[in-house]
């Protein structure tokens, strides 16, 4: 629509050229873009060449306002103009269908988030047009900025009044002489759309089976269309009621707010058993379409109608800039079920933080278990490289034998380094709701170190395992068979691709974002098993207890409950890594892997091939570089991501930030060996 807009509305009009085109018996179409072209006019005419003063403009009055003012000022000295602007603004409200506005605006047709997705995708890509008797549609071009929201706000209740007046002029000029009435059934009928959507909302059985005991029976909604069917009745009574309409309208209120309430339990059932992307996006239908029917009711009944109706107006303007936008869309339905994936990999990654002598010790022993089976897997991969296979096949086939590894390296209570950055960040960013005292920093500054520690302990128990492992077996086969099982070619190719020098870098921190994406894999995976509850089929369908019994049903069920995670998030690793460059190289983009432990035991293969002469030479220096940073940009570029995805998932602003990065700096200084082996006790943790 932006660019209709900029298409149709000249920059350099001032408000005579706006006027004296002015034409209320032109076409729909017509009529439709000259109110167009005044909104924009009211965003962007300069205040000089309106005779605005500008003194005006420095009291904190937003533009658009006082040139709205400049506006309703010349309709008062020029009658002639003022009587064209009613008739204009009379067909207008004849022309429109205001029930669309009013009642769907802003709601999804289908109560489905991935519909709606498709919705704003399609909105965005295809232009909007002003022949249009929906109102709703003729809204968004005439509101069309993120600004107009803030200056709508920004009307004073004396200016609201002047509009308010233009409004009763032009329904009074009306060929309808019940457009008042009209107008008043149309917010009446949009009330009623909303109380009966809200209802099949709240009866829906994926919502209202997840409402708490008490809210199930469901009492306040039953209530909600017999309520306001009485309420419209004495609306509509002449002469009105007043002693009869207050309690009535104190008991909508009252259903309203119970709604509301009964509604927001379905929260708290997502927040233990999973999340549903299409539940939290019902629910925040349903509680939106709550937030409408009293904005309706305020318009109707409040003792001050132009405010209401300026609030709703606002209102109407933060959703047309709201329904524009697929990030809002994306980040205010992805909120929750970001949390529980993060919370669900915080719980794994507490698994993954040594805090004292004995558990440091233990992650170098499972981190060393992990090297020796990353040994196998490098060389796996080396065979694979030499099948001549088709790229995508040779992806495919390395993405199972990574998967696989890494699998077998959980099941075996191993460790991979670098998978526990991306797990361990929401464990960290957990520990920050409260760092207000120097305590508490002090507190999170161990958390720290003990979590440096632990990436210390486990690369250098995968690093110090693989490699030996690796060149032991080079070594061995040359004296067996007199060759190496990795040849001299792949031997010096493998050297010169793992410099630091070449793409190295870029590689690894390419490689971080997979390990993050496993670990998102990972708390979705698990969040899908809790919410479609098949840890509970798996112990209690009758067909899986008949064929396993109820014992190793038992069992079954609470070993996916426990593992689910680990199994999708090495799975999901394994296929990246394997398969991201097979798809890369069909885009033309070269890419390769470049994770620390496997990119060791290659050079441990080389080494094998090409003798310790290798060691005196620049390039094999050059690899180890490579390597080390590697490690650091598997671990940073993982963690920091993993870090800020949990912060933002749990609304956390770090207003502290400073002190926390002080009091990590000072433990630099005092004990910088803490960050890389257990000294002294550690602090009880916070509660």
């Amino acid at each position: 629509m932006r660019w209709l807009r900029s298409a149709l509305v000249p920059a350099a009009w001032d408000l005579s050229a706006l006027l004296s085109v002015l034409r209320p018996r032109a076409e729909l179409a017509e009529r439709n873009l000259w109110w167009v072209r005044l909104a924009e006019w009211l965003r962007h005419a300069p205040l000089r060449k309106e005779g605005v003063e500008a003194a005006e403009s420095t009291a904190g009055t937003p533009l658009p306002v006082l040139r709205l003012r400049h506006l309703l000022n010349v309709l008062d000295r020029q009658p002639e103009y003022r009587a064209q602007v009613i008739e204009l603004l009379a067909r207008t409200l004849e022309d429109m269908d205001a029930t669309l506005l009013l009642a769907d605006f802003g709601f999804a047709q289908r109560m489905a988030f991935f519909s709606e997705l498709a919705e704003r995708i399609q909105r965005k890509l295809l232009p909007g047009t002003a022949e249009t008797h929906d109102l709703a549609e003729f809204f968004q071009l005439v509101f069309s900025d993120a600004g107009d929201r803030h200056w709508l706000e920004a009307i004073d209740d004396a200016t609201l009044q002047r509009i308010a007046a233009l409004l009763r002029e032009a329904v009074a000029s009306s060929r309808h002489p019940q457009a008042a009435a009209r107008w008043r059934s149309a917010l009446l009928d949009a009330m009623m759309f909303c109380v009966s959507q809200v209802r099949a909302t709240a009866f829906s059985a994926e919502i209202r089976t997840r409402m708490s005991e008490p809210a199930r029976s469901l009492s306040s909604f039953r209530q909600l269309a017999r309520a306001f069917e009485d309420l419209r009745t004495l609306l509509e009574v002449d002469p009105p009621q007043p002693a009869r309409l207050a309690p009535a309208l104190g008991h909508a209120h009252a259903l309203l707010d119970a709604c509301r309430r009964d509604a927001r339990t379905v929260y708290d059932h997502l927040e233990e058993y999973g999340v549903s992307v299409d539940i939290v996006f019902s629910l925040q239908q349903l509680q939106a379409r709550l937030t409408r029917i009293r904005l309706l009711l305020d318009c109707l009944l409040s003792r001050e109608p132009a405010r209401a109706v300026r609030e709703l107006m606002v209102q109407f303007a933060d959703t047309a800039q709201g329904r524009r936008s697929v990030r809002a869309l994306l980040a205010r339905n992805y909120s929750l079920l970001a949390r529980k994936m993060v919370e669900r990999s915080a719980e794994t990654g507490e698994h993954y933080i040594t805090r004292n002598r004995a558990e440091y010790l233990q992650m170098v022993w499972r981190a060393a278990g992990g090297g020796a089976l990353t040994a196998i897997t490098v060389f796996v991969k080396f065979m694979l490289t030499s099948l001549g296979l088709s790229p995508f096949f040779t992806g495919f086939a390395a993405g199972l034998n990574y998967a696989v590894s890494f699998v077998a390296i959980q099941l075996a209570h191993f460790t991979l380094a670098t998978k526990q950055p991306a797990m361990t960040a929401p464990a960290m960013a957990a520990k920050l709701h409260d760092v207000a005292s120097d305590e508490a920093v002090e507190h999170f500054v161990d958390e720290v170190a003990h979590l440096i520690r632990s990436q210390v302990a486990g690369i250098l128990g995968n690093v110090a395992v693989v490699l030996p492992c690796v060149l032991l077996v080079q070594l061995a086969w040359q004296a067996a068979f007199g060759a190496p099982l990795v040849g001299v070619g792949k031997a010096e190719y493998t050297v010169a691709s793992l410099s630091l020098l070449g793409w190295t870098p870029l590689y690894a921190a390419a490689t971080g974002v997979l390990l993050f994406a496993s670990s998102i894999v990972a708390g979705w995976a698990e969040n899908w098993f809790v919410l479609h509850r098949l840890g509970s089929a798996l112990r209690w369908n009758p067909r899986i207890l008949a064929r396993l019994g109820e014992a190793r049903a038992q069992r079954w069920s609470a070993y996916l409950q426990a593992n689910v995670s680990g199994f999708a998030g090495n799975i999901s690793l394994g296929f990246m890594l394997g398969l991201v460059p097979a798809v890369a190289a069909f885009f033309g983009i070269h890419f390769d892997v470049r994770h620390v432990t496997l990119a060791s035991g290659q050079l441990g293969a080389a080494l094998g091939a090409l003798g310790w002469e290798l060691v005196s030479t620049p390039g094999f220096w050059l690899a180890v570089a490579g390597i080390t940073l590697t490690g650091v940009l598997n671990v940073t570029v993982s963690f920091v991501l993993a870090f800020r995805l949990a912060l933002r998932s749990r609304n956390i602003r770090l207003k502290d930030r400073a002190r926390v990065y002080a009091a990590v700096r000072r433990r630099l200084r005092r004990q910088p060996f803490s960050f890389l082996w257990p000294v002294g006790t550690p602090r009880p943790q916070a509660a």
